[in-house]
């Protein structure tokens, strides 16, 4: 008698796993929190990143170079640009394979509404970052947001829109306004 419910059981066990994996195959790969080969991952919000946390980070160089970016925030933010500008050139002349410089520079320019330059700078920091293997989820916001402005800047609203969107929706703490102040950035 005791091998009969046995029986019963293994069927009932294995028709309800059998309905789980339908259900979880129904619920497709959104649902389950997975993508499609090929399909990008939705973006999630990041922590965005700030230069200062950087400052520390590489050779006595890189360090130095940064120390200028972070002196030309402090300027950029107390509403000296032309200071600010200067401090930016500087850190370039002390390690021109700074990607946090033209960083500060890209913002900088997309500031002053100067597009082609913004863009210029956004790439070298991109291709920099890029290739130094520098490019972190919290760099990203400042990234798409920069390119969002000076596109903006350059009459490109609709190319514009969804750079400054996703800018938006990564880091709202910082990019909620669709600009990126030298304090945010430092």
């Amino acid at each position: 008698m005791s091998a009969r419910p046995t029986l019963l059981v293994r069927p009932a066990v294995v028709s309800l796993l059998l309905v789980a994996a339908l259900l979880a195959a129904c619920a497709g790969p959104a649902r389950r929190g997975r993508t499609r080969p090929g399909e990008a991952a939705p973006p999630t919000p990041v922590e965005p990143l700030r230069l200062e946390e950087v400052a520390g980070a590489g050779d006595a160089t890189r360090r130095a170079s940064t120390r200028l970016v972070l002196q030309g925030l402090d300027a950029d933010a107390a509403a000296r640009p032309q200071e600010a500008l200067r401090l930016y050139e500087r850190s370039l002349q002390v390690d021109a394979t700074n990607p946090w410089a033209y960083l500060a520079l890209a913002r900088y320019h997309a500031e002053e509404g100067t597009a082609s330059l913004t863009l210029s700078y956004l790439d070298k920091a991109q291709a920099l970052l890029g290739a130094q293997r520098a490019r972190t989820p919290g760099v990203e916001p400042h990234l798409v947001g920069l390119r969002g402005e000076a596109l903006l800047a350059a009459g490109r609203s609709a190319e514009a829109a969804p750079l400054l969107e996703r800018a938006r929706f990564l880091s709202p703490s910082v990019w909620a306004d669709g600009h990126l102040s030298p304090s945010e950035l430092r």
